[in-house]
């Protein structure tokens, strides 16, 4: 006789994750139906001489945690891979617009013709921050596009993208820059690989307790 199990799933965001969990599952011998829904966050499994460990072993192994965690676990693998991942995407989309403005300001040299502290110098400040935002929805919009969603679709998922974490990852990078330029509007090319570096770590902890607890990611 068959047996149908239900498990509630940790770190699914669209319902592309919810195919994955699907397809990994169904691939297992003794599957006979799987469905997986990314609102409830529960895979509901008929399936025939299999444990619910290996079932649990199987979503894991596909990158996501099961049941719902209220806090933080260091242990807890697959979440903090999927969030690492999201947030290497949301990285990449925030460096093409703050990288390329702040690069501008130092090829053109209009760092060097503001006054630190004047109001032209904290308008410039901002800019680079509002160019990584717009590169990374950018970035995100092309992707869910490729994916085969539509243009308006793709638009309003990565408008609603946490806009907390890529203003904590454009920040923490600036600020690293600046550091390294002594408050001057430009980019130091040794900076790069600190800001990335900062970039990253900084969002992190706060892109896995939202995937935790909402089921959201930045990216």
């Amino acid at each position: 006789m068959g047996e149908t199990f239900v498990i509630p799933v940790s770190g699914m965001t669209c319902t592309s994750c919810a195919g994955r969990v699907k397809e990994a599952l169904e691939g297992i011998t003794g599957v006979e139906s799987a469905e997986v829904n990314v609102d409830s966050g529960e895979a509901s499994i008929s399936a025939n001489g299999i444990e619910r460990l290996e079932l649990e072993n199987v979503i894991t192994g596909a990158g996501y945690g099961i049941g719902e965690v209220t806090g933080f676990d260091w242990k807890d693998g697959p979440l903090w891979r999927q969030s690492a991942h999201n947030t290497k995407w949301c990285l990449l989309g925030c460096s093409i617009g703050e990288f390329g403005t702040l690069a501008a300001f130092s090829a053109f040299s209009i760092g060097a013709s503001v006054t630190s502290g004047s109001s032209m110098y904290y308008l410039l400040l901002i800019l680079p921050l509002i160019n990584g935002l717009i590169t990374s929805v950018m970035l995100e919009t092309g992707l869910l596009m490729r994916a085969q969603m539509d243009f308006r679709n793709a638009l309003s998922t990565a408008l609603g993208m946490s806009f907390i974490s890529m203003l904590m990852m454009e920040i923490a990078m600036e600020i690293t820059d600046l550091l390294f330029t002594g408050g001057a509007l430009g980019l130091d090319p040794i900076a790069i690989p600190f800001m990335l570096i900062v970039g990253f770590l900084t969002p992190w902890p706060y892109n896995y307790w939202r995937l935790k607890k909402y089921g959201k990611a930045c990216h």
